[in-house]
């Protein structure tokens, strides 16, 4: 499965916006799919999932009522949109998958890619 990550940018706090990640393969929607940050200096960190099969979501606490994760199987692509976002959010943010049913929050579970978008909150 190959990712490409698009849609980010400078917004000011309190703004919002809405990354995709287009996949190619014939499995997609087998694929589980997350996405990662990943701020200067600091640790990759799990922002949200997304499981292949039955959607259910999982999201880290820092981003829960915030941000949304949804998939199209059918475009073959994951979401993320960004609501209320704050100056700690600034980082570049990864899409990721893994085959299999289980929503990981550790990167290294995590063999598919994307390059990598970075979204920068201003105060």
């Amino acid at each position: 499965v190959q990712l490409q990550a698009s849609g980010g940018g400078l917004v000011q706090a309190g703004g919002s916006l809405r990354l995709s990640c287009a996949a190619s393969g014939r499995t997609f929607s087998s694929v589980v799919m997350g996405w990662f940050r990943q701020a200067p200096g600091k640790e990759r960190e799990f922002v949200a999932g997304i499981g292949g099969s039955d959607g259910s979501t999982y999201y880290a606490d820092s981003v829960k009522g915030r941000f949304t994760i949804s998939r199209d199987n059918a475009k073959i692509a994951v979401y993320l949109q960004m609501n209320s976002l704050k100056p700690e959010d600034t980082a570049v943010y990864y899409c990721a998958g893994r085959p299999g049913t289980t929503v990981h929050t550790t990167f290294t579970k995590y063999g598919y890619w994307g390059q990598g978008t970075q979204v920068t909150v201003s105060s």
